[in-house]
């Protein structure tokens, strides 16, 4: 009887036990099965936001609207673009127009090309030039009314090109540069640069000119060597109706390579604080 009970017990015990772990597995195996379905809910969920994401991105082979800024792309591949600034300097494969410039340009360098002609439409848009330097092109051609628009630009160089005349030029300009061009005394409006307010700095040496330009009051330094000028009036730099006018502004003259005498003209300087280098013998 003794060992009877001793032996039920003993299967109550182990069968509490069997109960028990499958039990514990049965929980723990729910748990992980509760586990893998979260988380396979969560990689779904998240592929099915990045191809929302996918379905939302441009497809980089569709062309660009037109209008947008990487419309200035192809000039900052052929030029080197800094904020504000582009140069544009002996462009392989050559340049021979002027390039589409991103809006906001302040300064444009785009010197040792071959660029032929200035049109009008090349700088329509660009309010903002400051400054242009096309020194040492080809240029035989600038539309009228290709500088109209650009009313904040100060420095223009046209030097080293084959023009034969000047456009209108715009009136906040500060120096202008077009030595060793063609220019003859024709090609320059008479009053091409009286409207220059702030004009400093007039550089028209190495051209064909015949006589001196009418220079406005605010220019400090004129370069005239080596063109064509043989004669000058008491009007040229001063006024003959009144002896007592000082040109104060005026620093420097250049007028070598001249055939001109200056020396048969001593009355033409007097309101001068220096002559003008030349030739006076």
């Amino acid at each position: 009887m003794g060992t009877r009970l001793r032996m039920l017990i003993s299967a109550v015990i182990v069968a509490s036990c069997v109960l028990s772990a499958s039990g514990a597995h049965y929980h723990t195996h729910r748990y992980h099965r509760l586990e893998d379905v979260a988380l396979t809910e969560e990689t779904h969920a998240r592929a099915q936001r990045n191809k929302r994401a996918t379905d939302d991105t441009p497809d980089d082979s569709t062309p660009l609207a037109p209008g947008g800024d990487p419309l200035d792309l192809p000039t900052c591949l052929l030029c080197v673009c800094l904020t504000g600034s582009v140069y544009c300097e002996e462009v392989d494969p050559e340049m021979t127009a002027v390039p589409a410039l991103p809006k906001e340009t302040n300064y444009l360098y785009a010197r040792y090309n071959k660029i032929k002609k200035i049109s009008a439409k090349d700088f329509k848009d660009l309010v903002t030039l400051k400054r242009i330097d096309f020194t040492g092109n080809i240029i035989s051609e600038i539309e009228d009314g290709a500088f109209a628009k650009l009313t904040m630009l100060e420095e223009l160089s046209l030097a080293e090109n084959q023009l034969v005349k000047l456009p209108m030029l715009p009136a906040k300009l500060v120096s202008f540069n077009a030595n060793h061009n063609k220019l003859r005394t024709k090609g320059i409006k008479s009053n091409a640069f009286k409207k220059l307010s702030k004009l400093t700095h007039l550089y028209l040496a190495h051209n064909e000119l015949e006589a001196v330009p009418l220079i406005p009051e605010t220019v400090r330094t004129l370069h005239l060597q080596n063109n064509n000028i043989s004669s000058v009036t008491v009007d040229t730099f001063c006024k003959s109706n009144n002896t007592y006018y000082i040109r104060s502004n005026m620093n420097e003259i250049r007028m070598d390579g001249n055939p001109v005498n200056l020396g048969q003209y001593p009355n033409s300087f007097t309101c001068l604080h220096s002559l003008p280098i030349g030739r006076y013998q």
